[in-house]
């Protein structure tokens, strides 16, 4: 029992380490919010604008060959030398943005500032915009109508340099907006319905691009968000499985420093304990003569069998230490089980008479030995027999019986008829120093190992160990061995002869 508090501390306080944890998680996003240009998280920023440089980069040839081939088309319209200059100060200014964007790129990320950079990158996409803008001059210098041809221009370059920078909003809106506002404005001086309706088809091609880089825009954000919470996962199991291995190793370091003195101390209260047992047994039987007070008799038998109870129960320690250390060694041979009950039952007999209890033995016909350790399983049928006998009532009944199980393999059953183990006891009975409401009110207590002890038997044998019990009904126990370890009888080998051999060896 004082291991559950200590436990509800455990919970309690990691509980709390996972509470505040979550509490400066949310106020670093908070901080983060209220410090990045983005509205977003500061980290986010430096992840937007350096999607927006590579882009601008990696898009600088392709806008190049646009303006190109618009100069060129727009010069069957416009003088040559006009689309010339606008083609030269575009390609200018597109360097321009280039080569901020190289320089970001090939800075340091550790001495990023997002403030610096947006009004870098806004500056110089004001400049292109500016340049871009130049289009609309088109339609006071060419001697013919060119308002298609500059509204057709002017909707390519609102849809690439929307698509180019829809990372920074504040980029989109500079290289896009100037030269619609310019080409409206010529349009709207040049008058006509039709020149009135292009200018307000480019006004809504705007607002729809810019509402697209938007769109854009927010599911760039909503990738990095999804991004940074798989890596603050992968983060967060990676150091999950730190602790853990800190804890495993913790626990194997606990668990050898337990074995080592659990063998240490058994070893030293063996040695008295001999001595205790020896001596006592001497006084309780009367070799040195008959006691002139009566009760030291029985004194010097209450010492030998408290004195046998604590090396039982050393023993038990020490067998389940060494299963769980993976130190117990089977030493396997062709056993009989049917023999081993048999002599277990009649070493069980005389405490079962003292108590009342019918032991009945029985067993099915023609079984094979198995292949097993002879003490190991000879343990397993005491400690089931000790249990059925301790917590039978006077005048109850314990049934052994050895027989073939459905798969071919052979089982053992200790069945009793004593109160039964309620339901939600069971696994604390199988549990290593479980014990039920029933063994903690008997006066013949134990360490709870008896069983736990004939399970890591049983595994260790390839077997299964069951319980069924019922309240007031009684229980039953199976120790069921496979049938990989039954050695059943195989039929002889005979040689056939070919019968010419046999005849020509006859003549």
């Amino acid at each position: 029992m004082p291991s559950q508090p200590a436990n509800n501390a455990d919970v309690r306080a990691l509980m709390g380490r996972d509470g505040k944890r979550a509490a400066q998680k949310t106020v670093l996003e908070a901080r983060q919010k209220l410090t990045s240009s983005s509205g977003t998280r500061a980290e986010f920023d430096f992840e937007l604008m350096h999607d927006y440089a590579a882009s601008r980069r990696e898009a600088a040839l392709p806008m190049a060959a646009v303006v190109c081939i618009l100069a060129i088309v727009s010069s069957f319209w416009v003088p040559v030398i006009f689309s010339a200059l606008w083609a030269g100060l575009v390609i200018v200014s597109l360097l321009v943005v280039v080569l901020v964007a190289s320089r970001f790129i090939d800075q340091d990320p550790s001495k990023f500032n997002a403030a610096n950079w947006t009004t870098s990158f806004v500056a110089a996409e004001t400049f292109y915009g500016l340049t871009l803008s130049l289009l609309a001059v088109s339609a006071f210098v060419a001697p013919t109508d060119v308002a298609p041809v500059m509204f057709a221009m002017v909707l390519v370059s609102i849809a690439a340099n929307a698509i180019a920078t829809h990372t920074l909003p504040p980029a989109t809106l500079m290289s896009t907006l100037p030269v619609t506002i310019s080409v409206a404005i010529s349009l709207v001086w040049l008058g006509g319905t039709m020149n009135y309706t292009l200018a307000g088809v480019a006004v809504c091609g705007e607002i729809f691009f810019l509402f697209l880089a938007r769109q854009l825009y927010g599911s760039e954000l909503e990738t990095l968000s999804h991004q940074s919470e798989k890596d603050s996962l992968i983060a967060e199991l990676e150091e999950a499985r730190q602790m853990s291995e800190e804890a495993r190793r913790h626990a194997e370091q606990a668990n050898i420093a337990k074995s080592q003195f659990l063998a240490t101390m058994s070893h030293e209260l063996r040695t008295p304990l001999n001595a205790i047992i020896g001596f006592s047994e001497v006084l309780k039987s009367e070799l040195l003569g008959t006691h002139q007070v009566p009760q030291y008799k029985e004194y010097a038998g209450d010492i030998h069998s408290s004195g046998q109870h604590l090396l039982n129960l050393i023993n038990e320690l020490l067998d389940l230490s060494r299963i769980e250390a993976g130190k117990y060694e089977l030493h396997e041979e062709a056993v009989s089980i049917i023999d081993i009950a048999d002599d277990c039952q009649r070493m069980m007999q005389l405490r079962a008479k003292s108590k009342g209890i019918e032991l009945t033995f029985s067993y099915g016909d023609n079984l094979p030995k198995i292949w097993g350790d002879e003490r190991a399983i000879r343990q397993v049928v005491l400690n089931l027999l000790s249990n059925a006998i301790k917590f039978t009532p006077q005048h109850g009944k314990v049934m052994l019986l050895v027989t073939r199980s459905a798969d071919g393999g052979q089982l053992l059953s200790v069945k009793d008829n004593g109160p039964g183990i309620p339901e939600n006891e069971i696994e604390t009975v199988l549990s290593s120093f479980g014990q039920g409401s029933l063994a903690q009110k008997t006066a013949e207590q134990g360490a709870g190992l008896g069983l736990p002890i004939v399970q890591r038997i049983m595994d260790l044998h390839q077997g299964r160990f069951d319980l069924f019990s019922k309240l007031r009904f009684g229980t039953e126990v199976i120790a069921t061995f496979p049938r990989a370890r039954v050695m059943d009888a195989l039929a002889p080998v005979t040689e056939r002869r070919n019968k010419l051999e046999i005849y020509s060896q006859v003549g």
